[in-house]
Parts: C-alpha cells; sequence; structure tokens
C-alpha cells in the first residue's frame, strides 16, 4: 500500500491510497459491507456511484457464513463479486458490543456468538489470521473499544491491552496485506497520547482513531478529533471509524483526517431519512403525496433520474422493498458526491468555504431527521 498526499489547504490532506486492487481517493467515505453486502446495493450499483472502497467486518464474516466457506469460495473478494479494495475491521468493537457474554484473557476474548450462543475465542493472533483469509485489502489490529463513560482507571488498563494486541497484530501481520494500528483511550487526552505513542513505536501502514462516537457529547468527541490528529504522522493516512455525520466528518478532515465509515447513510435510508443538497427530510412526509420532483434536484444519481418523490413515498409507504433499495442508491450516491465536492474544494484552496456552506446545512437537524435504529 502506498499513501501519497497531492493537496494541501491548510492541514486539510487531498491524498491517494494505492492499493493492488486499485486506488483510493481520500478524503474517502468508505461504505459499510458488513457481513459481505452493503445492503440492499449489487456491486455494480456501489461501482456506478463512485465507491472505491468498502467494509467488512471480522467478527460476523468469521461467524456466519465462516471462514471454510469463504476460503472455498476464494476469498471475500470474490465470494461477494467486488474487485476493488475492502477494509476489515478486525471484530474488535462487534466482540464487545454485540457478544452476550465475553471474558477478556491475556491473548484475546472469549465471548458467546449472538447469533446461536456457541462459545468462541479470537484475539490478535487469530483477528489476523481471519482476515487473511477474507483477504482483504487493509486490516485493522485487534484492539479493545473503551465504552462510554469509562473510568480513567478502566481507560488506562483498556489502552494497555489494545497497545499490546496490536503489537501481536503487527508480529501475525498478513503478507500483502496492509495493517492500520487503532489509538483508543476514551475520553481522556492523556491516554489517548499515549495509545497513540504506542501505535507510533509498533509502526503500521496507517493510524485510525477508535473508540468515538460510542454516545459521548458532540463538544468531547470533537476535542479527540482535535487532540489526535496532531499526534498522527503525516505521511500515512488517518482513519476516524465509525463516524458519518456530515459535521462531525467535516471537523475531522478540516485537522487532517482521511478516511470514515458508517451506516448513517445506508440505515436512514431503509428507515426513510433522505439526504440532500438542500438538507436531510423524510421521504413519509405528507408534502410529497404529490410531488413529481426528485429526491434532489442537483443529485445526478439512478433514483433522481428516474422516479419522484411521490412514487418514492407511496413505495416506502407500502413497505414495498424497491424504496429502501432506491432510497439507498441515492444516500450512497449523495455522500460520494460530497466527498468528491471536499477533494475538489481541498485542491483548489477553498475547504474553509466548503465547510461553512455544508456547516449551515446540516446543523442543526430536525428531530425527526435524527438516524434512527
Amino acid at each position: 500500500m502506498e499513501f501519497r498526499i497531492i493537496a494541501r489547504d491548510g492541514e486539510r490532506r487531498r491524498a491517494e491510497i494505492k492499493t493492488k486492487r486499485g486506488i483510493i481517493n481520500t478524503p474517502a467515505f468508505m461504505s459499510v459491507g458488513t457481513i459481505g453486502t452493503v445492503k440492499a446495493m449489487s456491486s455494480d450499483e456501489l461501482k456506478e456511484i463512485g465507491a472505491e472502497i468498502i467494509l467488512g467486518n471480522t467478527y460476523h464474516l468469521y461467524l456466519r457464513p465462516g471462514l471454510e466457506v469463504i476460503s472455498t469460495l476464494g476469498g471475500l473478494h470474490k465470494f461477494m463479486n467486488w474487485g476493488r479494495p475492502i477494509l476489515t475491521d478486525s471484530g474488535g468493537f462487534q466482540v464487545f458490543s454485540l457478544a452476550s457474554f465475553r471474558k477478556i484473557e491475556e491473548h484475546g476474548v472469549q465471548f458467546r456468538s449472538h447469533i446461536d450462543g456457541s462459545l468462541h475465542f479470537i484475539g490478535p493472533a487469530e483477528a489476523m489470521k481471519i482476515q487473511g483469509v477474507l483477504g482483504s485489502d487493509i486490516a485493522m489490529a485487534f484492539d479493545e473499544c473503551i465504552p462510554y463513560p469509562a473510568t480513567h482507571d478502566y481507560a488506562e488498563k483498556s489502552i494497555e491491552v489494545t497497545s499490546r494486541w496490536a503489537q501481536e497484530c503487527k508480529d501475525h501481520q498478513n503478507k500483502g496485506q496492509a495493517l492500520f494500528g487503532i489509538v483508543q483511550g476514551g475520553m481522556y487526552t492523556d491516554l489517548r497520547r499515549r495509545s497513540t505513542e504506542d501505535m507510533l513505536n509498533i509502526g503500521f501502514d496507517g493510524y485510525a482513531v477508535g473508540g468515538v462516537s460510542v454516545g459521548e457529547p458532540k463538544e468531547e468527541m470533537h476535542e479527540i478529533i482535535h487532540f489526535t490528529a496532531p499526534l498522527l504522522p503525516e505521511e500515512k493516512p488517518r482513519y476516524l471509524m465509525g463516524i458519518g455525520d456530515f459535521v462531525d466528518m467535516l471537523t475531522a478532515v478540516d485537522v487532517g483526517f482521511d478516511m470514515f465509515d458508517c451506516v448513517m447513510p445506508t440505515r436512514n435510508a431503509r428507515n426513510g431519512t433522505i439526504f440532500t443538497s438542500r438538507g436531510r427530510f423524510s421521504i413519509r412526509r405528507q408534502e410529497f403525496k404529490f410531488d413529481a420532483g426528485p429526491l434532489d434536484p442537483d443529485c445526478g444519481c439512478y433514483t433522481c433520474r428516474n422516479y419522484s418523490k411521490a412514487y418514492l413515498r407511496h413505495l416506502f409507504l407500502s413497505r414495498e422493498i424497491l424504496a429502501m433499495r432506491l432510497n439507498t442508491v441515492h444516500n450512497l450516491y449523495f455522500y460520494q458526491n460530497f466527498f468528491r465536492q471536499m477533494r475538489a474544494a481541498i485542491e483548489e484552496g477553498r475547504f474553509g468555504e466548503f465547510k461553512r456552506h455544508w456547516d449551515g446545512i446540516f446543523s442543526p437537524s430536525r428531530p425527526e431527521d435524527e438516524n434512527q435504529g
């Protein structure tokens, strides 16, 4: 994997990540394909909207369909018919957030599957082995995601575990697969600094910041974003994990982050919330019953080129599967186009203007349009 900065606008970076399966232009938004599918989207549709990289998840794919199936069928890319880059999360967050039982041990976590209650163990060595079988282009180190709130003592012990596991992941790194370390530390800046130093001492191909957007107030999240970015090396990609809110992403790009992922565009689409150049709205609204216009007159996606708000409202209220598909096509296209415009703004030295414009559109949001479920 190669990382090259193309243009700067203050701390903002326009760059590209070169992998054997293609180039990822940054800042980049990565669509989430947890179990080998970006919900409601085919691979061809993802390519059409301009997706250059998607995510898979170690925990979920290990449990179902299992490594034997994916290995036998040629790896995750071939299994899901996706020839472009894939980043796989290590499963650390899911082990701690989904498992019905978990016990942290020196070299990993024993847990019960959220699917059938069966007992499993994943640690750094296992996470790297699974990601090797999946064949992702970028793997993530196995970490413990600190909940919010957490005491300083708990968070301190947690980053010690994460750092130890990060070294084990580095020791088991798969040939030909990039590996990112994950900075943790909760809402404590001293621990974020220590965790960053540990990751830099180990040395990774890229660096992620985890443990944000876990229930903390926006002000605390933004404080961690501003504090952590300058600690990360200039010559490596910086990935802010699990962030998809436009104001949060703009805040992070403003201080030098490059990569983002979130289920917001797809989950909101399935719940009827649409993102547009004029803000977000619910397709359920009565005012759209006779509306012949597209979701967004400035949008060039398949949905906006072919269907009216009235028809999409009808599909959604009728609980038709097509409603979720068409809404998802639009939302993901909107995110990809937003990032294309952002990259152009950085290249042209007008990111500040770009940020002010979109901050005004997406902050504050209306209560009915908040992320649901």
